[in-house]
C-alpha cells in the first residue's frame, strides 16, 4: 500500500493528537528513563499507527532537498523554503509512490545536473525543456542518455552531426554526456521530472519556478558564463539573462522538426570554446 502523503496542517494535528494522549509519551520517557516497566491502555496502542504515519512523512517530506547537491543547497537555500517546493516535494513524493517504475528519471537522478556540475564550476548552460519521457532514457542529465540506450534519441544524434561538422570530431559511440557536466557544462531542464510517455506531464508543479531561480542566481551570482538556448522555449525561460556579462548563444532547436531551420550550421561548440579561451577559461573536450 502506497504511503500516505498529508499536509503541514494535518501532520501538526497528528503531533497534537499523540501528545494529548494521556500517558503515551510522558510514560514511555518516564520508563526509559528509570528502566521501570510501562503498561499501554488500549487508546495508547491506537495512536501507534499514527506515530507510524508521522515518521513515514518525516523521513519521506524535504526528500528532494536532500537529493540536491550541497554547494547548490547553499545558493538556493531560501528557494528550498518556499511554499511552493514544500508541494513539489510532496507532489514528487507521492508520484514516485504511486508509480515507482513509471516516473523518470530515477530519483536519485533527478538533481544529476547540479551534482555533476557543481555551483562554483559552471562556465556553460545548455537548457532543455523536460527528460525523455521513454522509459530508461531520462538520467538527470539535458538532452543526454545513459550509455547503453540504443538507437540515440534524434534530436542528440542531431547535436552529434552539428558537433562533428562544427568541430571535425567523431562524437562517443553513446549518449551519456556526463563528461559535459565534469567539465562545468550544467545539462539543465526546465522541468527536472516526466511520467512515462507523457511529455510535459509534470509542467506547472513548481519546476519551472526553481529553475527560474536557478537561471537568475547564476545569472546575478556569476559572469562571463555561456547560456546555449535551443528552440523558443529555452529563448523564453532565458530571456532575463544579462548579455553584457554572459554570452547567450541561440538557434533552432536540434529536433529533427527544427533543426534544419537553424540549428544545423550554427556552430555552438567552437563558438563556446573561442569564447572561454578569450576569458583564459578551459576549453570544453566536447
Amino acid at each position: 500500500m502506497c504511503p500516505i502523503i498529508i499536509s503541514s496542517t494535518e501532520l501538526c494535528l497528528v503531533f497534537a493528537d499523540v501528545f494529548s494522549t494521556t500517558g503515551f509519551i510522558s510514560s514511555d520517557l518516564g520508563a526509559h528513563a528509570t528502566n521501570e516497566p510501562t503498561s499501554r491502555s488500549k487508546t495508547e496502542y491506537l495512536m501507534i499507527p499514527k506515530i507510524m504515519l508521522l515518521i513515514d512523512f518525516c523521513i519521506k517530506f524535504r526528500i528532494m532537498n536532500k537529493l540536491l547537491d550541497a554547494s547548490w543547497k547553499n545558493q538556493l537555500k531560501d528557494e528550498l523554503l518556499k511554499p511552493y517546493f514544500k508541494s513539489l516535494e510532496e507532489f514528487l513524493t507521492d508520484e514516485y509512490d504511486r508509480f515507482p517504475e513509471a516516473i523518470f528519471p530515477n530519483k536519485m537522478e533527478i538533481f544529476r545536473a547540479f551534482s555533476s556540475c557543481p555551483f562554483d564550476d559552471v562556465k556553460v548552460v545548455v537548457l532543455g525543456q523536460d527528460p525523455y519521457p521513454t522509459k530508461g532514457h531520462a538520467h538527470g542529465l539535458s538532452f543526454s542518455v545513459d550509455a547503453a540506450v540504443r538507437p540515440l534519441p534524434r534530436s542528440l544524434r542531431n547535436i552529434y552531426k552539428e558537433m562533428e561538422t562544427d568541430l571535425g570530431i567523431i562524437p562517443r559511440d553513446h549518449g551519456d554526456l556526463s563528461h559535459w557536466g565534469e567539465q562545468g557544462v550544467l545539462l539543465l531542464n526546465a522541468i527536472l521530472t516526466v511520467c512515462e510517455g507523457i511529455p510535459e506531464s509534470h509542467a506547472n508543479v513548481g519546476w519551472e519556478t526553481f529553475t527560474d531561480a536557478v537561471i537568475s542566481k547564476l545569472n546575478a551570482s556569476k559572469s562571463e558564463l555561456v547560456f546555449v538556448l535551443w528552440g523558443n522555449k529555452a529563448q523564453q525561460k532565458a530571456a532575463s539573462v544579462d548579455r553584457s556579462r554572459h554570452m547567450v548563444l541561440t538557434s533552432a532547436h536540434p529536433s529533427p522538426l527544427s533543426a534544419y531551420r537553424g540549428f544545423f550550421g550554427s556552430r555552438p561548440f567552437s563558438k563556446i570554446n573561442d569564447y572561454l579561451n578569450s576569458k583564459n577559461r578551459k576549453p570544453i573536450r566536447w
